[in-house]
């Protein structure tokens, strides 16, 4: 399953990398689009959770598309 959430105030490319290096440490399979300033996650929802929380731990404000 395949999840995108939007992650409206992500900015700039440091916002990517910070996101990138969070997510790969969670152990999560995802792309980021700084362009549509979206995560899509790959897995179950509980990788939609975890990927949810590390966003939000990096001051982010996500929601499920």
């Amino acid at each position: 399953m395949k999840k995108t959430i939007s992650v409206p105030d992500m900015m700039c490319e440091n916002c990517v990398r910070r996101i990138s290096t969070a997510l790969t440490a969670a152990g999560l399979k995802y792309a980021v689009s700084l362009d549509q300033k979206t995560v899509s996650v790959e897995g179950e929802d509980s990788a939609v959770q975890t990927a949810l929380a590390e966003l939000e731990d990096l001051g982010f404000t996500p929601s499920v598309k």
